[in-house]
Formats: structure tokens, sequence, C-alpha cells
């Protein structure tokens, strides 16, 4: 939202996109509410576990609370995302567990589903790419690209197992990088220059299955022409201005080295290669990065049918004036800001070998690729496969989704690497939420009931009080401004020191003196009031970043009904009308979780809400618990400090 101040008159203004506030002071002012189409596209986390705190800390927390801010602000926000489902990783666990694949994914889908609902992430379709609607769009941009030409075939060196003849896929290879000379690159990608590899470039490459030299031998594969469209790429990365700077840093200088991707694999799990002579080939498959980024667009499209109006999906995707951002970890980067735009500009034809616009219209490219850093725990990367790892799972099971929530939008991994070590954690919940926060809305609530019984009507204001209320008023615009830019820890930063400047307050007020003075009754009034008003503020301002805690202080203010809506997980069908080819397809008919809801008729806005005298209060309970100290020692059981 584009917000103005206007006159008095609201003439010919409609009354949904009109709010009138009067201020305390008489003052009348009216903000016109210019809304714009926000797309928050979040990554897709793999299904091949359940999901650990890092992955949260780069594609969750941070899109939920941008997503929220944005349908606060009178936006209409689009979010998406869901299981990615395909690639090796997934058929090496699941023969290791002797399960089928689709059984493996059906598991951990359900548990991730219910981690993200658990930790309040509002996504209107949160589905999976094992859907016959997702193969069905996946197969139509692979076929626009391919008649653009930006599809080309081409006959290159692939590694399998010597021992058993299995296709090794580029991320089960791991060795020196040529470039940088790191060591554990991957076969796709070294993580520590950024550069995109093959695995035959890598120096003594050795199977991450079972550390055997792969051998490398000749086959055909389709490869996305980057290098044609390398200038529409460089164009509009170079429009691109309000970046994070590593981000925009790092898609730029991958621009250098760029060439020929390839985009199908020897795999006999995902979705067919849908050109005659290619479809009924049980082993090849295309690549899971070519379809896990499509998954936007098919997610899309798949909440559209799903709530009854299939075209409305476009509002996002043709509409130049939506906007769009996608949210992950840094590793993730290239696939982003590189990859999936070239996918669009491909498609859309408007790369060196021009073309013509697909069959879904001119699709928008990315507004912004919001990467986070790594979440690191000791200084090591989270990593289920090495044994470090805190499932979010047993996280949420402990301790509830916004303690988690806090600590990564006050001190995760937004712009550098940020270590997670229970005594921080501990130490910010105990003195920010719960000694902070929490008591501020404990006892001034609890002392406007004990005096009053209600919000008790105040008397005239003094310059104590005009301050701490023209503060709170101002740090909507400040705390409003960070959260536009994803500037995550600079909003919740702003609100948590309105937060201690009200807790001075009431320190300096001394409302528990006033209330044994008769003569100070109208005073006492005043100080509660102007409390109250400020921690009414103050939830509004911390309503994205912890959506549970603050319905529940909305509650203790007198308010009722939804005042930040949560998720909630639904059964549904794969009985979309879509016509997916080849071998291997989804069964028609299967049932999967969805998350979703409605987050349209919530009572959460961005503006001051007038605290009303007379409003009943009843005798707050605690908004949160403070942890043992032992924690910050030793850990929990199931996640114990070593």
């Amino acid at each position: 939202m584009r917000a103005m101040m206007v006159g008095d008159s609201s003439c010919g203004l409609h009354e949904d996109s009109v709010r009138d506030t009067v201020h305390r002071d008489g003052r009348s002012s009216i903000t016109l509410l210019d809304m714009s189409r926000i797309f928050t596209a979040v990554a897709w986390p793999y299904a091949n576990g359940p999901r650990h705190i890092g992955h949260v800390a780069g594609f969750g927390v941070p899109s939920d609370v941008f997503a929220r801010y944005q349908r606060m602000i009178g936006n209409d926000v689009l979010m998406v995302s869901g299981t990615d489902e395909h690639g090796t990783p997934l058929l090496v666990q699941a023969e290791k567990e002797g399960v089928s694949v689709q059984e493996l994914a059906d598991r951990y889908n359900r548990q991730i589903v219910q981690d993200l609902a658990g930790l309040g992430l509002s996504y209107d379709l949160f589905t999976r790419t094992t859907t016959r609607n997702h193969y069905a769009i996946v197969q139509e941009l692979f076929r626009g690209l391919y008649e653009n030409g930006y599809m080309v075939k081409q006959t290159t060196m692939g590694a399998i197992s010597p021992s058993t003849g299995r296709t090794l896929p580029d991320r089960y290879i791991e060795g020196t990088c040529p470039i940088c000379g790191a060591s554990g690159a991957r076969g796709d990608q070294c993580d520590n220059c950024g550069n995109q590899l093959d695995p035959a470039d890598l120096i003594d490459p050795v199977s991450k299955i079972n550390g055997e030299t792969p051998k490398f031998v000749e086959t055909e594969h389709f490869l996305l022409d980057l290098p044609a469209l390398a200038e529409a790429l460089t164009e509009w990365l170079q429009e691109r201005k309000d970046w994070r700077p590593n981000v925009l840093k790092f898609s730029l200088n991958i621009l250098k080295d760029i060439r020929p991707r390839a985009m199908s694999r020897d795999i006999d799990w995902g979705v067919p290669i849908p050109l005659e002579g290619w479809s009924e080939n049980g082993t090849k498959k295309l690549y899971v990065w070519f379809d896990a980024v499509v998954g936007y667009l098919s997610a899309s499209i798949e909440w559209a049918w799903r709530i009854g109006d299939p075209e409305a999906w476009r509002k996002w995707w043709n509409d130049p004036e939506a906007l769009s951002y996608y949210f992950m970890g840094k590793d993730n980067i290239t696939f982003h800001s590189q990859i999936w735009p070239a996918e669009l500009l491909g498609y859309r034809g408007e790369g060196s070998r021009g073309g013509k616009v697909g069959e879904l219209g001119e699709l928008n490219l990315p507004t912004e690729v919001v990467s986070s850093e790594y979440l690191t725990m000791s200084g090591s990367k989270f990593s289920s496969s090495k044994g470090v790892v805190i499932y979010v799972k047993d996280f949420l099971a402990e301790f509830g989704p916004d303690p988690l929530r806090y600590f990564i939008a006050m001190a995760g991994p937004e712009n550098q690497d940020t270590d997670f070590t229970w005594d921080e954690f501990v130490r910010r919940v105990n003195n920010e939420l719960a000694n902070s926060w929490g008591n501020l809305v404990n006892r001034t609530v609890s002392m406007a009931f004990k005096n009053f019984g209600e919000v008790p009507t105040p008397g005239e204001l003094t310059d104590a009080d005009r301050e701490l209320l023209d503060l709170a008023e101002r740090s909507f615009a400040e705390v409003g401004d960070a959260l536009a830019l994803s500037r995550f820890r600079a909003g919740i930063t702003a609100a948590m020191h309105l937060v201690g400047e009200a807790n001075a307050y009431i320190a300096a007020q001394e409302p528990w003196k006033l209330a044994k003075d008769e003569s100070q009754r109208e005073r006492l009034a005043t100080v509660l009031w102007t409390a109250l008003q400020v921690v009414s503020d103050a939830n509004v301002l911390l309503t994205p970043y912890l959506p549970e805690s603050a319905q529940k202080v909305f509650e203790t203010l007198g308010g009722e009904g939804i005042w930040a809506a949560m998720p909630e997980v639904q059964e549904v069908q794969d009985d979309m009308p879509v016509e997916p080819v080849g071998a291997d397809l989804p069964a028609e008919g299967r049932s999967y979780p969805i998350i979703t809801g409605d987050y349209v008729n919530q009572k959460a806005a961005w503006h001051r809400f007038d605290i009303e005298p007379g409003t009943q209060l009843a005798k707050p309970k605690p908004i949160f618990s403070k942890l043992d100290s032992e924690l910050a020692e030793h850990g929990p059981e199931w996640a114990q400090v070593k």
C-alpha cells in the first residue's frame, strides 16, 4: 500500500479504499489505500525428511512476516509453496528405508505440512510437486521453451556408479572446485564461490552415496540455453536496485560464467519430458530444479481452481503492475535469480532466439529475490545427515511458534550467517519476550483491571504521555518501511524499542503509587490509558512477527474475534481437470493435505486502533512463559549441547 494523507473530504471515493481516523486531539485524517497485488513465493522444502529450524529461518519466517504485513496494509497477497518431491535424494532415502518413493514423499509431506502450519505460516496454498496439475504446468513451460528454441538437445557426460550402474545425480558427486579450489564442491554448484559446475569439472570427484569414483559416459539431454538468454537476464538484473546487496552481487557474478545447463536427467522419478519419443521413456525425466521453480506458478493455478475462480492466478502473474517476492536460503539464489527468470524470459520469447509468448501468457519475472544466509548451530551448518539438527516439530512441541519466530527475526541470518545457541535463545525469550513485552502487557492490563475493571477514561495528557503516544504513532512508519524492504531485524528492533520506552514510562509514572492516593485517580486513569494505547500499538507492530501471541494480547485488551488469522490444514483430492503426458504420472484422485486459510477477514490492520474507555477487562494470563535457566547450558533432551 502506498498511503497518502488528504484533506477532509472523501467525496467520490469507494468506502473500501478509504480509512478515516479520528485522533484524540480532534485531528481527522483520511488515508487512501492504493492496493497492490503482492505475490509471495516461498522456497519449496524438500520432502526427504522433517524440516529443521535452519530451513524455516531461510524461507519460512521471513516470508510470513512479509506477507502478514502486506495484508495488514491492505494489499492483495497470494502466498504459495509446497513440498519438493522429485530428485535422487528421495530415491536414495526410500531405498534406505525399504519403502516406495511415493510413500516416503507422502509421509514427509504430511509432516512438513503440520510443521509449517504449526509455525503459523499463512500460506494461501501449500501444495506439492507430485500433483497432476504441477506435472501439466511444468510440461507446458518446457514445451514453450522448446518451441522458442531455448531447450536444446545435446550429448553430455553423465556420471554412473561403477558398482551399480545407476546414474549419479550432480548433487551426489563431490570434489574440489576447479575455479576456487574449495573442497566439498557439488557436481552442480560450488557453495563457496557460487559458480555453476558439471560433475566432470570436479577435481577428484567421488560419489556421496558410496565413496567410489564415478565413471563418466555419454548421454543425451535437454539443456536450457542460458547464453541465448544472457543479455535479457543481464538487462533485467541491472534494473534491480532494491535487492539485498549480497544477492544482487552474487546474481550478477554468476552471469560472467553463463553456459547451457542440463534440464533433464537419467532418473526414473520425476516429470516426463513432454515430447514424442521421450515422454514414455521411464528413465529420462526433467531436472528437479526445472520443475521445482515452476511450482510457484502451478501452485498459483491450483489455488485459483480450488477457490472456484480458475483464472484468478493471472492477477499476480499476467498483470505487469503486480509485484512478486521470492524467499529462500542463499544456496538457492542461482535458481531464482538466473534459472527461473531465464525460463520465464524464454517462455515469453525474449531471448536472442526470439519466439512467441506461451499459452499461459506473459508471465511476470521476480520483483525481488530475498535470500537469507545460513543459520548454524555451534558454528556448523544445520545438517540432518551430520546430526547437527533441531527439528521444527520438536521445537514447536516444547516452545510453541512465537519464540522461534522472534529469535529468527531478531537474531536470524538475514544478512550474514548466524549461530543458534540455546544460551542466546533463553536470554532473548526470558529478557525480551517474557520480561519486556509480556510483562508490559500483563502489568498494564492487571493494574487497569484491578483499579477500574475496564479501560479507564483519561484526563488531560502531559508532555510525557504525548511523547510516548507520538513515538508509538511514528513507529508505524518506521517499522512499516523496514518490513516493506524485507529488513525484518530493523523492523522488530524498532517495535521492541517502543516496548522498552513504554516500560520506562511506567517506571517513571509509578502508577502503583498513584493508586494509593485517591486525589490522583484521574492521573492514574490517564497513565494507564496511555500505557494501554501503546500496548495496543505495539501489538499491531508485532503482529506480523508474533501472530499467535498477538491474538492473545488483542483478547487481553478486550478485543473479540479473529485478530491475526492462522493457517489451517485441509485434505483435498488430486482432481483438477488437467492432462499431463508420459509415463509414471501421479494417480488421479489421490488425497493429500494442503495449508490454506482465510486471512482476508482478520481484524489486524496497520494503523492505530484507539483504545475505547469503558471496554471491559479481565485479569490477564501470562503471554509468554519464562524458560528454565538450565536450558541455556544443556539444551533440551532432544537437542542437547555437546
